[in-house]
């Protein structure tokens, strides 16, 4: 019995001290804190307060929540909050980013039906003011007129009603 007591009384000392280092001191997250403030100025930079608010303010609030969390000496919530609100910034500018390039390709689509529309009125109006002349006669670039040779008297094909009938249209 003895020699279990001494066990003991040599093993819970070193079991507290464990704990305690286990528990003791979580360093502060200030990487953490620089790479979350660094996502959240590029979200607005992209421009997320004008076309991601929502998930600007969010990243925004997990920001001011690390700091305070930084403030209190709760290290571990700190860069939590910290991770998140770098994940939500870079949701916020992959967002504004994405919503700029539907804006870009709105504004092209319809820059290309008003020329598309422009380009049909002028097809339309061009033979109208050349009289009876040709769409083409009116560029710049005048084509050769090609003559054709007339083709061999037997090459000529039969009337559709004709074609390979003996009796009435019956092949």
């Amino acid at each position: 019995m003895a020699r279990t007591f001494a066990k003991i009384q040599y093993a819970l000392p070193l079991f507290a001290l464990l704990a305690l280092a286990a528990c003791g001191t979580t360093p502060p997250p200030t990487d953490a804190l620089a790479r979350a403030q660094a996502q959240v100025e590029s979200a607005r930079a992209a421009g997320a307060r004008d076309y991601a608010p929502v998930d600007l303010g969010f990243a925004e609030q997990k920001l001011d929540a690390a700091k305070a969390a930084m403030a209190a000496k709760k290290y571990a919530d700190a860069a939590d909050l910290a991770d998140e609100a770098g994940v939500a910034g870079e949701l916020a500018r992959a967002r504004a980013r994405l919503a700029k390039l539907r804006a870009e390709v709105q504004d092209r689509t319809a820059e290309n039906a008003r020329l598309r529309a422009e380009m049909l009125d002028r097809a339309a109006a061009a033979p109208a003011a050349a009289g009876s002349a040709p769409a083409a006669a009116s560029s710049s670039v005048q084509l050769p007129q090609i003559e054709l040779a007339p083709a061999p008297a037997g090459s000529t094909p039969r009337p559709a009603g004709s074609q390979g009938t003996t009796d009435g249209g019956q092949p």
